[in-house]
């Protein structure tokens, strides 16, 4: 069994992260999949939530990810996502207002978007 699994990450608009890694985390519409090197092939939707990257140099990225497609098949890993944001890229004050936002305004597809961008950003 291989000891890394190469990752592509991309959204609508760009190339979000690319690399080797060891383990990658995502949620789906199926529940939370985590893909290790040797993963049998598998194609989900992604629901909006962090994907945790482990790299294979032992560090962590993780991405606030809204909506797409995984596709993992001969340790090759594709994450296909709406929308994706690297953590360290989230505007933490900007996303607190956006949650407010969503909650006065009762849109649960805001506030879930705001609440991942969050979590993602807390990991920074």
């Amino acid at each position: 069994m291989a000891a890394e699994l190469h990752v592509e990450l991309v959204a609508a608009d760009r190339s979000v992260w690319s690399g080797e890694a060891t383990l990658v985390v995502a949620r789906t519409t199926s529940g939370d999949i985590g893909v290790m090197p040797g993963h049998q092939p598998i194609l989900g939707v992604l629901e909006s939530g962090p994907v945790t990257i482990r790299t294979t140099e032992g560090g962590t990225v993780v991405v606030a990810v809204h909506g797409g497609f995984l596709s993992f098949a001969d340790n090759k890993l594709s994450l296909l996502a709406e929308i994706a944001e690297l953590s360290e890229e989230i505007d933490v004050q900007r996303a607190e207002r956006a949650l407010e936002r969503a909650k006065s305004d009762a849109d649960a597809h805001a506030e879930r978007r705001a609440e991942v961008r969050l979590r993602a950003a807390a990991s920074h």
